[in-house]
């Protein structure tokens, strides 16, 4: 339960971020998406089926990479960001400052590995495997890995019959 209030504390604060340029968005929904996946599986699924942020959350939690435009935009922004701040501060020290805050996050978000994109489809679960990595072949051969549940049922021919 307490996950859960959590999760719905950092979403609000997304929100929040989305609109004021001091918080950041997208952070506070890794943490709210990290709440979910241990206590609401449903609401996971939601953040997860979100148009916008939903790939980047899905491409986080399953290789801890992120897309090369989010790559792009997050650092440019970092940099336009400091390259403004201390062309308004007066002080060098307050320069310095701003500079020696930045500086972490612009390295772990340059060293980040970049993700294939948006190429898996999010329908609120994980893309399913492909059909090689399931066992069955383009050329028609039967499915080893799949239960005889999984199979439709075989109708009986007329001359079984």
């Amino acid at each position: 339960m307490l996950l859960k209030i959590a999760g719905l504390f950092f979403v609000a604060l997304a929100f929040i971020g989305a609109f004021l340029p001091l918080l950041p968005t997208t952070p506070f929904l890794l943490v709210a998406a990290a709440c979910f996946a241990k206590s609401s599986p449903r609401m996971h699924k939601m953040l997860l089926a979100n148009k916008v942020f939903g790939p980047m959350i899905y491409h986080w939690e399953q290789s801890r990479s992120i897309p090369k435009r989010a790559k792009i935009v997050s650092l440019s922004s970092i940099v336009i960001a400091t390259l403004w701040s201390c062309y308004i501060l007066p002080s060098l020290a307050l320069k310095l400052l701003v500079v020696g805050l930045v500086a972490w996050p612009f390295v772990f978000l340059w060293r980040l590995p970049l993700s294939d994109g948006n190429k898996e489809m999010i329908t609120g679960k994980a893309p399913e495997q492909s059909k090689s990595d399931q066992g069955q072949s383009d050329l028609g051969k039967p499915d080893l890995g799949k239960s005889d549940q999984d199979k439709p049922a075989k109708r009986p021919s007329a001359e079984e019959k």
